[in-house]
């Protein structure tokens, strides 16, 4: 959808996930969309250079976000939600609806 304004599948991937989790990771984001950890790790660090993307040291684990000081962020931020929301339900259910919190200790896996 945005692959030709942003230069790529893989630029548009990362950063859509990033506007729906607010933060990520390279190979967290690699596994989410089958991609190879390398070319979201070059998507990454392109947009981190060109400011769109800020990150972090969390341990040993570099951490993803996008600028808050970058000078079109609000603009970015609205136009990945209305492509957020443009996406198809099974799209958006099978890559930006992961479950994000741990599971309530002794909480069955499956009620079956």
């Amino acid at each position: 959808m945005l692959e030709s304004l942003l230069g790529n599948k893989t630029a548009e991937r990362v950063l859509l996930y990033l506007a729906n989790y607010g933060h990520g990771y390279a190979r967290e984001i690699a596994a989410t969309h089958g991609t190879s950890v390398s070319v979201v790790l070059k998507q990454l660090s392109r947009l981190e250079d060109g400011g769109i993307l800020v990150s972090r040291m969390l341990g040993r684990t570099r951490v993803y976000e996008l600028n808050p000081r970058w000078h079109f962020h609000r603009e970015l931020k609205a136009l990945l939600e209305k492509a957020l929301a443009a996406l198809p339900a099974e799209e958006v259910q099978s890559h930006y609806r992961a479950r994000r919190r741990p599971r309530r200790a002794g909480k069955p896996l499956w009620n079956g």
